[in-house]
């Protein structure tokens, strides 16, 4: 079993009022479920259209909906509508954090900016993911994960090996941004709790991934006046990639100084350890299409199970290259559960991927909440922020 039971949990009576769709928002509300929190998921008339994403068993139930939206509770409010817009005020009330990847001027127009929402919340934390950060020229810009992968160099990187820009075939700004979503509403939440104040945060896509590019390639360009070279030169040679053994696929990685000399010894090219091109880590940076493209001719000799052998012997970072798809088949990841079989009890069994972070203060528990239907939880969360059961149906005649 897989998750966290909110009662034990790190954050654990910490409500969240999640008004996010997609993948972004979403995900870094699920993680903060995990952790613990009492997650609303807020979704209008046109619910999350992540939600029709094929395959499904059920109308909404897609399997991005299974795994993105567990450990929340959903509550549908029109929120065009009279009753839906003072439904979510009363949910902000009883709230300790806001979240919404919707633009900002689109919030304004329904009300709920940050000034709006605080007004009736005065210690709300106020959440909002922009693609671009709103006060420099590209604000308000429509952003999803490869327009963010091209506007922060990431794109561009491949171009560096002898390829056209290209996009990763991975959300990879969508699920960096999430992350800066928790850490960013974590340490809100530690300021509130030593100063009683909210907050309101921005968190843009595009900062995100250009700081998360710019941690190992502004290199020379750190200096004022810059220096050269611009970027960690190790990653930029076509000669990095995986290397084809004698029967599959590894990355064979030598790093350290030992790292090479076993590696030379070993494929019965000692002179290689005393070349002077190969013996500090700088001189094999200089050289690294030479050095990599050696290690690409030696990684023939060797099957996989020879070079894994070798590698345990010598401390060389070493692993076969393992497909996707067979992921919770290997026996690393199975051992520590990373995808587990849990029983939904409207969708029945189904893959739940773990968080991977783990406390020693309590161990995983069952999933406390798994994904829900549209809607499910309307008529149970607005009770227990005071509506009537009359109140209830004049929202849903209302449209909601």
């Amino acid at each position: 079993m897989t998750g966290v039971a909110h009662a034990d949990g790190p954050l654990a009576g910490v409500r969240i009022i999640d008004l996010t769709n997609v993948v972004m928002g979403p995900l870094a509300a699920r993680i903060l479920g995990d952790l613990g929190a009492d997650v609303i998921k807020v979704e209008g008339p046109a619910p999350d259209f992540m939600r029709e994403f094929e395959p499904k068993r059920s109308p909404g139930m897609s399997g991005f909906t299974l795994n993105l939206n567990r450990q929340k509770r959903s509550v549908q409010l029109d929120l065009k509508s009279e009753l839906g817009k003072k439904a979510l005020l009363d949910l902000v009330r009883t709230g300790d954090v806001f979240v919404s990847n919707m633009r900002p001027a689109a919030l304004a127009r329904l009300g709920f900016a940050p000034d709006d929402l605080r007004a009736v919340k005065p210690d709300l934390i106020y959440c909002s993911a922009v693609g671009f950060g709103t006060d420099g020229p590209y604000g308000g810009r429509a952003a999803y994960d490869d327009v963010i992968q091209a506007a922060s160099g990431l794109a561009s990187m491949f171009s560096w090996q002898g390829d056209d820009p290209a996009f990763m075939p991975s959300i990879v700004a969508d699920k960096i941004t999430a992350l800066h979503i928790v850490y960013a509403i974590n340490a809100a939440l530690y300021r509130k709790a030593t100063t009683g104040e909210g907050d309101h945060i921005e968190v843009p896509m595009a900062e995100s991934l250009a700081a998360f590019n710019l941690v190992e390639h502004l290199n020379g360009h750190t200096f004022e006046p810059k220096e050269e070279p611009f970027s960690y030169q190790r990653l930029r040679t076509k000669n990095r990639r995986p290397r084809q053994s004698a029967d599959g696929w590894i990355c064979l990685m030598p790093y350290t100084d030992a790292n090479y000399i076993d590696f030379f010894t070993v494929v019965g090219e000692p002179d290689l350890a005393s070349d002077p091109r190969f013996t500090t880590v700088n001189g094999r940076i200089d050289h690294v299409d030479e050095l990599y493209g050696l290690v690409d001719q030696f990684a023939a000799t060797k099957t996989t199970a020879e070079w894994m052998e070798v590698c345990e012997t010598h401390s060389i970072p070493c692993v076969p290259v393992v497909e996707l798809e067979h992921l919770e088949d290997d026996p690393h990841f199975a051992a520590v559960g990373l995808v587990e079989v849990d029983e939904h009890p409207l969708e029945g069994p189904y893959r739940v991927v773990r968080d991977p972070v783990r406390f020693a203060s309590r161990p995983w528990g069952e999933v406390a909440q798994h994904a829900p239907r549209v809607g499910q939880h309307t008529n149970e969360v607005l009770s227990e922020v005071g509506w009537s059961s009359e109140d209830i149906e004049r929202l849903s005649d209302d449209g909601s």
